[in-house]
């Protein structure tokens, strides 16, 4: 009896080597050979619903993507209970990574009233347990966006303690050491006092293993000095740990060029950048789509993977130009970094925790991190270990304003991320 084509590349994928598995090391990461890993990667969501449980279409994007020359996929939402097996399988044999949110869409941290309790830590740790698995998994993110205005700088210290109770969870159960870190909306008043405050403090076991930003500064046509990823590099120079961009793709004007994939890939930024994350594989209505399932319908239409006026299953078309401008600048970038080997991590820098500012940066120095369960109280005390500049004086940090409900994740000024958030929500 013939196999499927479906089946065949499932065979392929299970008799194939797995990818080598990637640790972070200083400020780059590595694979398991030693090699620097760079990703060139997509957001991939589809719908609200898991994308990673059906596939037939996880290969028929596959394909696609490898023509791309993607090695790196972004997911937000997952479904812990559902079966994976097939497509982390597909996406393997396609030589492509995964970085996986943790949190879902009612255990995400609140910016305006933040806390983090058992419920929270044990949706986080079961979508942990169901991917440490997959040798393709590049990392996990313990919240995207969370903080998106200055005055919402008080979640730091929770989205702190996340990352020490996963990487506590991760440790405790013999894992290895799949990268945790945060995915940050680009809010000029917080840099760098975001990314410094993560990696602060001295204790590798509170801290991001890596950092992530949500970026559309560069809209082509631009240049790297004239959209901000001067600025960007600067505030990344020699950062403790690895830095990539986990959003990137400014739509406006239009068509994208994605000239800034040449200065992220470049000697400007490549010591100390690990790559990028285009924003999005699927074409819906903010018009970020590097693929089509289909040409639009009505808004109001229904039907079998059919949503918000979208085809969002089916033979993948790439939308001209921008795939194929993606494609042609991702051709001419091959970088080879550093084996590890051969690299020292002491020469990154470790960072003070930032002092609060008036109108700023709100949390005091290296703070005593909440416990698991513990709510914003208005004020945060100064961490025992404290120690050095940025330490925290005895006037701790004030509730800026009245918690509210705003949906966490909207990047400020960026209409069509906003649409974004407002569709899965």
């Amino acid at each position: 009896m013939k196999l499927s084509w479906l089946a065949t590349a499932l065979l392929g994928a299970a008799m194939a080597d797995a990818l080598d598995t990637i640790t972070a090391v200083g400020n780059k990461f590595f694979t398991s050979k030693g090699t620097q890993f760079f990703a060139k990667g997509v957001a991939y969501q589809l719908t609200e619903d898991d994308p990673l449980v059906d596939a037939e279409q996880c290969s028929r994007d596959a394909a696609l993507m490898k023509t791309l020359g993607t090695n790196s996929l972004r997911v937000y939402h997952v479904d812990p209970s559902a079966d994976h097996d097939k497509c982390m399988s597909v996406f393997d044999k396609a030589g492509i990574y995964l970085l996986i949110d943790l949190d879902t869409f009612d255990t995400y941290i609140l910016p305006d009233d933040p806390w983090w309790n058992q419920t929270q830590h044990d949706r986080y740790a079961e979508v942990m347990d169901t991917f440490i698995k997959y040798d393709n998994v590049l990392g996990f993110f313990v919240g995207n966006e969370i903080i998106a205005k200055a005055n919402q700088s008080t979640a730091a210290p929770y989205i702190k303690s996340a990352t020490r109770d996963m990487k506590a969870h991760r440790d405790s159960k013999g894992y290895r050491k799949v990268p945790i870190g945060y995915s940050a909306a680009d809010i000029a008043e917080l840099r760098p006092m975001l990314q410094d405050y993560l990696t602060c403090g001295g204790n590798s076991s509170e801290n991001i293993d890596f950092f992530a930003l949500n970026s559309y500064s560069w809209c082509d046509p631009s240049t790297y000095q004239t959209s901000g990823y001067v600025g960007l590099e600067k505030m990344a120079k020699d950062f403790p740990v690895p830095i990539l961009f986990s959003e990137t793709g400014c739509n406006t004007p239009g068509p994208r060029l994605f000239d800034d994939q040449a200065a992220i890939f470049g000697p400007d930024m490549i010591n100390d950048w690990s790559g990028s994350i285009i924003y999005e594989w699927i074409e819906e209505v903010n018009h970020y789509g590097l693929i089509s399932y289909g040409p639009p319908v009505a808004m109001t239409a229904t039907g079998e993977n059919v949503k918000g006026g979208f085809t969002r299953a089916g033979t993948p078309t790439p939308v001209s130009p921008d795939f194929e401008n993606l494609k042609t600048q991702w051709a001419k970038i091959t970088p080879t970094g550093v084996a590890s080997s051969n690299y020292d991590p002491a020469h990154v820098s470790t960072r003070d925790c930032p002092t609060s500012t008036s109108g700023g940066w709100l949390v005091n120095g290296n703070v005593a991190l909440p416990t698991l369960g513990e709510t914003f109280k208005g004020t945060f005390q100064p961490s025992p270990t404290a120690t050095g500049s940025g330490a925290p004086s005895p006037s701790s940090t004030k509730n800026p304003a009245p918690p509210n409900k705003e949906i966490a994740g909207m990047s400020a000024g960026l209409v069509g991320v906003m649409l974004f958030f407002t569709f899965w929500l």
